[in-house]
This record gives structure tokens, C-alpha cells and sequence, in this order.
């Protein structure tokens, strides 16, 4: 005997929740797709979601959709504990992000267990691993070199499968289906790159770092800006950099050298390579902002104690972190809440950019 189309289609929903293809939370086909994917009339689509909803595997939220509400794992524990993973601790941005996350969880009752990777991917696999380990309730993580390609994605299902909750910091694994909380990175170096050309700088060189997404997104918007005001690209005064050029940058002095070459303005990633460039031109007798101006990006202490306080575009460091917390602790509560943020870039004039008469 022929199953029913409608069944058809139940025991096909069924199969791709208990497999983990759909997830718990996840928002399923609509009535519509569903409909012409089985070749059926929508009223056998809602008897089937009818039987789903009963079966306790789909939830019909009006106004919003059909959402997946059977949980394929066993129910955890509560432990009152956040993992807390970024790239570095003691340095840069880090603390003050760290004291924003750390503020939230301790006035609503968690605790937070903190570890860095160095990104490195290795240690972060480590980490991951561990935090599964002991038990969390949810999980705040900076991603590691999240310009390339990540070897620890099953660790990433894993973390899904179990259902603990994720939010991650500064960044996000493109193609994967995790909220983030970030400076609007690609908003940031358009902001950046037009500073310099309101100053009248029509050749802008620039310097990123290539596997960090972050570094992507602000050449984009370094793009963004130089095509908006009809200006070519130059792809001979772009350098690109890694986390493992950081310890010795001086290196590449030659080559920063050649890249600026012809250039007025230059965008830099952040604050740390921008004052390295500013000993770096010290050094071969360029002068900042007389002979070249420059601006970074990130708005840390680094910008303000440089030799040249530089301009730098803000980032919300403490108000990101305790974002991030809040966010987290509201998904903890509410698997659909949508807990991205993406804060608009905002510059801080100091002293490394000339106006150009």
C-alpha cells in the first residue's frame, strides 16, 4: 500500500531533525516550498506539520514560521559557567573586552572560564575540546585565523549538536551559522579610506592582515571608498601580513617602503601595525603626517601613546563584551533570538593625518 503524501513528507522532516541536517531552532521550509519541493497542495504540507507539531518536532510560530523544537541530545546540567576563548588576554583590546564580558555574567550569576589560542588553530582545538569536556552553558569565542579555511569545524557541529548556545567576538567563520558581535569591520575601513581622501589624499596605500576576516572586510571597505570616489586601484601599495609577521614586521620595511611609494595617505589595519609604520618611516626619514598621513583602525591606548598619537577609528572594546554577554545570556533563554550586532565605526582625530592644501 502506497504511503500517504502527506507521511511522505513526515517521515522525510523526521529523518533530517534525528540526523541533525535541521537542527533544533532552526527554521524550517515554509508552506510554499514545501509545497512545490513534493509536488503536493499546501493543505497536505500543514496536515503534515499538523502530525510534526503533535509528534513534538515542529513548532508553527504565527507571524514568524515553522521551527524545529526536538532536541536530539540529552538535557545538560546548568552549570552556571561561560567559556570565554580569544585570541590573546593580556594586550591590545583584550582586557577591556574581557572586563565587559566578565561585568554581565558576574552580575546575573555566572562565572567564566577564560582561555586564549595565540591563533593558533591547534590551540584552539584544544580549548574547544575542553570546554565540551568540563560543561558549559554557552560559549563567547573569537575566532581563530578566520580569513582561512577552519580544520575545527566538526568541533563547531559538536558544539551545535549539544545545543549550547555561541556567540562569537570580533569576527565570525563565514559559512557558518553562529551570531556575532563585531565592529562593523568593512563599514570601518570605508570610513577610514574616505577621512583620508575628504583630506584631499587621492593615492592611498594600505597594509592588512590576511588571515583574520577582519582584515578582508576592512580592505573592502578600503576598496569600497577608493571606487566610490573614481579613484584606480593600485594593487602594488596593498601589503598583506599574517599573525605570524607580527613578532618581527621590521622585515618587511623594504617592502612597506616600496608599497607606500607615490602614495599621501595610508590605511592601516590597526593600531599596532600603525605604530610600527610610524617607527618604520621615522627610521628612513618620512614624516608623519608632512610627508605621509596615516590612519589605523581599533582606537586602543596604542593610538594615543604612539610618537604620533594617531587617528584611528574606534572600536566599542568594553560595550562589545558586555554585548556579547547580554546577547548570550538572552539566547540562553531564547534559542531564536537573533543576537548579531555589528556597531558602526566611528573616528577619533589626532595627529597623523594632514589635510592637503
Amino acid at each position: 500500500m502506497e504511503m500517504p503524501k502527506y507521511m511522505t513528507l513526515v517521515t522525510w522532516i523526521k529523518k533530517k531533525i534525528e540526523s541533525g541536517e535541521l537542527k533544533y531552532g532552526e527554521k524550517v521550509y515554509s508552506e510554499n516550498e514545501l509545497s512545490a519541493m513534493f509536488h503536493i497542495s499546501r493543505q497536505t504540507v500543514r496536515q503534515a506539520i499538523n502530525i510534526l507539531a503533535q509528534d513534538k518536532y515542529l513548532e508553527s510560530r504565527q507571524g514568524s514560521g515553522t521551527y524545529v523544537v526536538f532536541n536530539t541530545t540529552v538535557k545538560r546540567e546548568p552549570t552556571k559557567t561561560i567559556g570565554v576563548v580569544t585570541t590573546y588576554v593580556r594586550a591590545y583590546i583584550f582586557p577591556q573586552i574581557i572586563r565587559g564580558i566578565e561585568d554581565v555574567l558576574t552580575k546575573n550569576g555566572y562565572s567564566m572560564q577564560l582561555a586564549f589560542t595565540h591563533n593558533k588553530i591547534q590551540n584552539e582545538s584544544r580549548v574547544l575540546r575542553s570546554m565540551l569536556e568540563k560543561g558549559m552553558d554557552g560559549m563567547i569565542i573569537e575566532p581563530t585565523q578566520s580569513g582561512l579555511p577552519n580544520p575545527n569545524f566538526k568541533i563547531y557541529e559538536e558544539i551545535q549538536r549539544q545545543r549550547i548556545p555561541v556567540i562569537f567576538i570580533n569576527s565570525g567563520y563565514p559559512g557558518m551559522k553562529i551570531p556575532h558581535v563585531s565592529l562593523n569591520d568593512r563599514a570601518a575601513g570605508l570610513l577610514a579610506t574616505e577621512y583620508l581622501i575628504r583630506a584631499g589624499h587621492k593615492r592611498i596605500a594600505g597594509i592588512f592582515k590576511s588571515d583574520d576576516h577582519q582584515g578582508h572586510l576592512r580592505y573592502a571597505g578600503y576598496l569600497d571608498a577608493l571606487l566610490k570616489a573614481g579613484y584606480e586601484i593600485h594593487d602594488e601599495n596593498v601589503f598583506w601580513y599574517s599573525t605570524q609577521d607580527v613578532p618581527d614586521f621590521s622585515k618587511f620595511e623594504q617592502i612597506i617602503l616600496r608599497r607606500i611609494e607615490g602614495c599621501t595617505g595610508l590605511l592601516c589595519y590597526n593600531d599596532e601595525v600603525g605604530m610600527r609604520i610610524v617607527e618604520i618611516m621615522k627610521r628612513n626619514g618620512i614624516a608623519i603626517p608632512e610627508d605621509l598621513s596615516l590612519i589605523s583602525i581599533d582606537n586602543s591606548d596604542l593610538a594615543a601613546l604612539c610618537e604620533v598619537p594617531l587617528t584611528s577609528v574606534a572600536h566599542p572594546m568594553n560595550v562589545l563584551g558586555e554585548t556579547a554577554a547580554q546577547n548570550l545570556l538572552r539566547l540562553i533563554q531564547d534559542h531564536t533570538f537573533k543576537a548579531t550586532v555589528d556597531f558602526e565605526p566611528k573616528i577619533v582625530e589626532r595627529k597623523s593625518v594632514r589635510v592637503l592644501e
